[in-house]
């Protein structure tokens, strides 16, 4: 056991470099003292006045209470502890944002799928009788004979030329309108003609699907007039959970995103697809983060559907027997509770009492939760007591070296 006497401020000390091995080790030695009775100060009382800067991975108890009721509380958080009532309030509410609508309500605009566009392939079938225009020769056939145009492609400004009937302006019309305007063409120039126009390939009327999905690519939209959860197949799904995932849909200069964990076939967020749509599938993990005196400070990902606070509380390693208060275990997070506007409220645990296990039980935490798990306010005088070690045990090893 090593004893230290008082060291004044005016105190001498030498050092002597001494070694039996011819290493040098260093021993301190008080040669003179002169004390001041009253205004001298111990060597612990030095040390003691310094705890506020000891070592630690965040405030006590007893330090949040009191930043609550200052001036330092400049955002006016409360600390609220949690009790069967909390908890209640807490389920109505999560139960409340579980039931609003979906971000993709907004979207439910209907449109045509089958408009040709810019891009498009279009195959045309003339059926004609008689003498025909698009037949092998120019003689008399009472038969109704069909000459089909393979391909002919939409131009940039949304026209085709077709024989005979010239230059025709089809973006934005559908097949059966473009079949009228072939006819009404060639009715002068052929008898009874009949046209059939199919879209062989359709870049105007498609979606575009990418991201986190196993086939991302362009899809064709059809007159069953897809709907998101049909994207989701047409893709073949994320490699990741729905509730990590992301969907962004952007719909001329508008994007809206939402979880896929939230989209339900046959929900009004359930959106029809529109020619020109962007699906993107994101990775997002929804995350909360371990602060504190716990088995581990980090960022975990929830990996389920929803996590209660006992859960996040294991997930933390549990208060550390060494440096933690069971007591004082806090989860901040903008709330809304009782109708109120959201404000920043800290939920207190208090983990000596039985009840406080059931309750974390019902207590959902959410995405971005901060948990802090307090420091003890019993472990300043053990980590004074630790400094005091490392300061002077190389000094009493030197000493017992050279005796």
């Amino acid at each position: 056991m090593l004893t230290v006497d008082r060291i004044g401020a005016t105190d001498a000390v030498y050092a002597k470099k001494s070694s039996p091995w011819g290493k040098p080790l260093i021993m301190i030695s008080k040669v003179r003292t002169r004390v001041r009775p009253a205004g001298s100060l111990t060597l612990a009382a030095l040390l003691l006045s310094g705890c506020a800067t000891l070592p630690a991975s965040g405030p006590t108890a007893h330090d949040i209470t009191k930043s609550a009721r200052t001036s330092a509380n400049s955002i006016g958080f409360k600390i609220v502890p949690v009790d069967a009532a909390i908890v209640a309030e807490v389920q109505r509410e999560d139960a409340k944002l579980a039931a609003q609508p979906t971000a993709f309500v907004g979207l439910r605009d209907e449109d045509s799928n089958d408009l040709i566009g810019a891009g498009d392939q279009l195959q045309i079938s003339i059926f004609e009788v008689g003498v025909a225009l698009f037949g092998q020769g120019q003689s008399f056939d009472p038969s109704a004979r069909a000459q089909t145009i393979p391909s002919i492609g939409v131009a940039r400004d949304g026209t085709i030329t077709l024989p005979y009937a010239g230059r025709l302006a089809v973006a934005g019309r559908t097949p059966a309108e473009v079949e009228k305007m072939i006819e009404n063409g060639l009715r002068q120039l052929s008898q009874r003609p009949q046209a059939i126009v199919t879209l062989k390939e359709s870049i105007h009327n498609s979606v575009i699907i990418l991201g986190e999905v196993r086939r991302p690519g362009r899809y064709p939209l059809t007159l069953g007039k897809e709907r998101l959860v049909d994207a989701v197949a047409f893709a073949g799904g994320t490699p990741n959970s729905a509730e990590d995932t992301i969907v962004r849909v952007t719909r001329g200069n508008r994007i809206v995103e939402e979880r896929l964990g939230r989209l339900r076939a046959g929900d009004p967020g359930d959106f029809q697809l529109i020619p020109g749509d962007r699906i993107e599938f994101l990775k997002r993990p929804r995350t909360f983060l371990i602060l504190g005196a716990s088995g581990k400070v980090s960022q975990v990902p929830f990996e389920t559907g929803d996590v209660s606070l006992a859960e996040a509380v294991a997930r933390a390693g549990g208060p550390a027997d060494a440096t933690a208060d069971p007591s004082a275990i806090f989860l901040f997070r903008y709330d809304q509770l009782a109708g109120a506007e959201p404000q920043p409220i800290v939920y207190r645990l208090n983990m000596m009492n039985p009840t406080s296990y059931f309750l974390a039980q019902h207590f959902l935490v959410r995405d971005k939760d901060v948990l802090y798990i307090g420091n003890a306010a019993a472990n300043q005088p053990s980590k004074l007591i630790a400094v005091i070690n490392q300061l002077f045990s190389p000094f009493v090893t030197a000493r017992v070296l050279t005796q």
